[in-house]
């Protein structure tokens, strides 16, 4: 039996698409290995949004050139964001790689193999769904519109083409028929689903739809926009029972100057009152956020707003990146990289201690309280899961649990996650 290798690295959407291809391999007969040098295909999922992402490909790439060297017969394959349009230059700097792909474009690779494989491959790319694990991704709308000035996605990934409902549903039955009792709804804007399609649902419709698929315990959805985290998507999440109260809504950064030339669209002040609703509707909700440091022209009395924007939201978790210039994106045309990298990285580690802080204190209020938690596997020789707000929960027990929604008393807190032990009543399931 032919073995692959699957590396990927970036968000949840290229997760997403490397576990539809793990699908389709597996339907032509093939198997996972455990590293590069035991697979007969090897494939490398790229991400390009940061430069330190871009540096783990490149590396990884240069690696595996010994390993094609020396055995010419294995399939090398780079996908995902760090594949554009044309690949002439990739093709000229990794001229051992066999195959690239675009993001969600599997079929180049599915075609080689079955003509190596002498298999026929005409139903291994129809629907392909994620292996059956507790909890997964389901992509619901690729690419993006904004083009944020920052941001190389819309030139990778394509404009924003949503998926039909029915199709979203049939797919999230048939996961909960295989066992799968949490999915996460995946988009560059996820807010923005449903805008292309003839009927014109939003995310609130796809939201209720989802619900009621029976097996299925839990829905998220990443990653929002300010600008189009409707009314009607509040209200679901706040009156549908399995959609879980977390919420990850990016500010990127505090300033409005700052915000007007990543071409964000929204103010501080919007922002702000945008939470405001958000909790208002949603009391028991936890936000999560993402935010660029040393942006083009960002002054050290731009980047306070940052801080005092944080400091007074008081997200539970935040994403910090530096920015890093990618090619061919608005402000790589026309703006200056020029706040220096020992700045960027002063500011990296000022927002940091600020959230530690801040995430050390709201996790702190779950001492002693009990969760619900649903048991996605084991790590660091413990069991651990997720409750309903996106924390981060560990906890023993004396045999399997996973896939069980457990109540789990807890016992001890940290910046990052819980630690607990079991209620007095094992399993709700």
């Amino acid at each position: 039996m032919h073995g692959y290798y699957i590396w990927t690295i970036g968000c949840q959407m290229n997760k997403a698409d490397s576990e539809r291809l793990e699908s389709a391999l597996d339907q032509m007969g093939m198997s996972p290995t455990e590293s590069p040098q035991t697979a007969d295909v090897i494939v490398l999922n790229s991400c390009v949004v940061r430069q330190s992402a871009e540096d783990k490909v490149v590396g990884m790439v240069t690696s595996l050139k010994p390993l094609k060297q020396e055995y010419p017969d294995k399939v090398v394959a780079l996908m995902g964001c760090m594949v554009g349009p044309k690949t002439d230059k990739l093709r000229k700097r990794f001229p051992y790689v066999d195959v690239f792909m675009r993001p969600q474009e599997f079929q180049p690779l599915i075609e080689m193999l079955g003509e190596r494989m002498d298999i026929d491959t005409d139903g291994c790319v129809g629907q392909l769904v994620a292996r059956a694990e507790v909890t997964t991704y389901i992509p619901i709308i690729h690419g993006c519109d904004k083009f944020c000035t920052f941001c190389i996605i819309p030139y990778r990934r394509g404009r924003e083409v949503s998926r039909p409902v029915e199709d979203i549903v049939r797919e999230a039955r048939l996961l909960a028929q295989r066992g799968v009792r949490e999915v996460t709804l995946l988009g560059q804007n996820v807010d923005s689903y449903g805008h292309d399609l003839p009927e014109a649902p939003d995310l609130g419709d796809l939201l209720e739809a989802v619900n009621e698929i029976e097996g299925l315990d839990r829905i998220r959805f990443l990653t929002s926009h300010p600008n189009d985290m409707s009314d009607h998507i509040i209200e679901k999440v706040a009156s549908l029972d399995k959609v879980c109260e977390h919420i990850n809504l990016p500010f990127q950064a505090g300033d409005d100057n700052v915000l007007a030339s990543m071409r964000r669209g929204y103010t501080n002040d919007g922002y702000r009152r945008k939470v405001e609703e958000i909790r208002e509707r949603i009391p028991n909700v936890s936000l999560s956020t993402d935010v660029i440091v040393g942006f083009s022209g960002e002054s050290d009395a731009q980047f306070q707003k940052t801080q005092e924007l944080i400091r007074d939201i008081r997200f539970d978790k935040v994403h910090t990146a530096a920015y890093s210039t990618r090619q061919g994106t608005i402000a790589d045309r026309t703006m200056t990289d020029d706040v220096p990298h020992e700045e960027k990285q002063a500011r990296l580690k000022s927002l940091d201690a600020l959230q530690e802080s801040i995430s050390r204190e709201i996790n702190s209020t779950y001492l002693d309280r009990t969760v619900e938690v649903l048991v996605e596997g084991r790590k660091r020789g413990r069991w651990y899961g997720r409750n309903r707000n996106d924390k981060l929960v560990y906890f023993d027990a004396d045999i399997d649990v996973k896939g069980r929604m457990l109540d789990i008393t807890i016992e001890d807190t940290s910046p990052w996650s819980l630690q607990g032990s079991l209620a007095p009543v094992l399993a709700r399931s």
